[in-house]
């Protein structure tokens, strides 16, 4: 009997052995990832915190407790971030095409029962059929899903990466655009207490109305420009919360209020360009697309005469009582269809798949090489702010301030010489914003953190520090003698205190 039934056990053996070997598991593994993740000095990820609490969720308190930096923000954007749980869910997305790849259709059994002539009885045929193709070709499938697979790991790891990368970004944005609205706040006040100044020597008949007027105009344009600031910087804070995930409560959070400075020594362009070659996770994904196609037009080259071919076992009773049993197999003839649309298919993919990656590859070196120069360039921005043009400012007011004194100039200049002065400082406080922006642009260029990252030292001075005559310390080099007295707090418009011109040698 079971040499009768060996064919039957043979094909039956066959198909379950083939989908046995070509199972996967069904939950994604986030190992290799996080070693991707590794590799490129970016942060790590547990996919299980993305929709179970667990211990690291509970942490996030605590981190928001202290004032958040850049780093801060990346890791709750890890447990918290939307955008995240995507990436999760298209990783299980992609091991779910991967266990469809390796399984093969269904066996059909077939059965049938014939009736003779009245009373002469009736034949019946068992039959048990499995796609002969489907058995032929599981390996190579389930070699160009696993590749595939691969591919999409890359492309994931790179998803978490510019996650990373736009919460940095946003970040610094918040941050520069906070510095932005208190010294907008500052100058509004400064130019409020003119206004106020000015309507006193109005009143008193020391000035024109004219005068008077410029002077009203610009308080007015100064407070336009600080609640234009303030919104940006309340859009940049939304933003971030967004991206990281926080809302309600949790996004109550406070923040460091300086950006650090300018690296001393940029990284050179050639090598940045070399390490992007071997470490952007996009065109490490193009060439893997490109090795896979390459494969699968090789397979659709052998295999395109293979159609739609069975084989399978069939057993027949016929009425007499006797039996008849056998292997059956049905193949398909190439004789209208040979595959000419598959292997034009295959071959066009290709193509496209080579051109794309020859794009990124020409994309991903102009990139770096621009992003490269932008970042020197506006290093250098900073370094013309803080070397030349806030000393000079810092010249102008000391020296206007002596004019004021001895009644060369009068007190008005004196004030628009400490507007600009202003001016200087958050000017400077966007080209520190601006290099950092230009920094993250470069990170996602060459895929990785930057090597000069390891040279990231001292903060910037914040807009308090330069608001106190205490901030030479903060600024070496720089005299900051005629600043304002400190305030408790950056000044708002609604509640603008009373402008102290004594230290102008101006009365109030």
């Amino acid at each position: 009997m079971f040499l009768r039934l060996r064919p039957a056990l043979l094909a039956v053996t066959l198909g379950l052995a083939l989908s046995g070997c070509a199972s996967l598991v069904t939950q994604p593994d986030n190992s290799e990832i996080n070693r991707l993740l590794s590799e490129r000095n970016g942060p790590q990820i547990e996919w299980s915190t993305l929709s179970h609490p667990m211990p690291e969720q509970q942490a996030i308190s605590q981190w928001l407790a202290a004032p958040m930096n850049a780093d801060a923000a990346v890791r709750v954007a890890m447990l918290r971030s939307p955008s995240l749980q995507q990436e999760y869910a298209r990783l299980g997305l992609a091991r779910a095409d991967v266990l469809e790849a390796v399984q093969i259709s269904n066996p059909t059994l077939s059965l049938s029962r014939s009736y003779l002539d009245p009373g002469s009885g009736y034949n019946r045929v068992a039959g048990f059929t499995a796609p002969l193709a489907d058995l032929l070709v599981l390996p190579v499938r389930a070699r160009l899903a696993q590749k595939e697979f691969e591919r999409a790991k890359l492309e994931i790891a790179g998803a978490v990466l510019k996650v990373a990368a736009d919460v940095e970004a946003a970040w610094y944005g918040y941050v520069g655009a906070q510095q932005v609205a208190d010294m907008r706040s500052a100058v509004a006040a400064g130019a409020d207490a003119g206004a106020d100044l000015a309507q006193r020597f109005y009143d008193a008949g020391n000035i024109s109305e004219l005068q008077l007027k410029q002077e009203q105009a610009a308080a007015s344009e100064a407070r336009i420009l600080a609640a234009r600031a303030r919104a940006e910087a309340a859009r940049s804070r939304l933003a971030l919360n967004t991206l990281v995930g926080l809302t309600g409560d949790a996004a109550a959070w406070r923040t460091s209020d300086r950006l650090p400075m300018p690296v001393a020594s940029e990284d050179d362009p050639e090598q940045l360009a070399t390490l992007a070659r071997e470490s952007n996770l996009e065109l490490l994904a193009a060439r893997q697309h490109t090795d896979i196609l390459l494969d699968a037009l090789g397979v659709t080259r052998k295999l395109r005469w293979l159609g739609g071919s069975d084989i399978g076992y069939e057993h027949e009773r016929e009425a007499d009582g006797s039996r008849l049993r056998g292997p059956t197999l049905n193949l398909e003839l190439p004789i209208f269809n040979q595959g000419q649309a598959k292997l034009a298919r295959a071959d066009a993919r290709l193509a496209e798949a080579r051109a794309r990656l020859a794009r990124a590859e020409i994309g991903v070196g102009n990139s770096v090489r621009l992003g490269a120069e932008q970042v020197r360039e506006l290093g250098n921005v900073v370094k013309i702010h803080r070397e030349a043009l806030i000393p000079q400012r810092e010249t102008i007011v000391a020296r206007s301030q002596e004019q004021q004194n001895f009644m060369l100039i009068g007190v008005f200049e004196l004030i628009q010489a400490k507007v600009q002065e202003y001016n200087a400082y958050e000017s400077y406080l966007e080209a520190v914003r601006d290099y950092w922006l230009a920094r993250v642009d470069l990170m996602r260029a060459v895929g990785r953190r930057l090597p000069s990252d390891s040279g990231i030292g001292e903060p910037t001075p914040s807009v308090r520090d330069i608001l106190t005559p205490e901030a030479s310390e903060a600024m070496p080099g720089m005299d900051h003698s005629q600043h304002l007295p400190p305030a408790e707090e950056p000044p708002e418009i609604e509640d603008t205190p009373e402008y102290d011109h004594r230290a102008h040698g101006g009365t109030p």
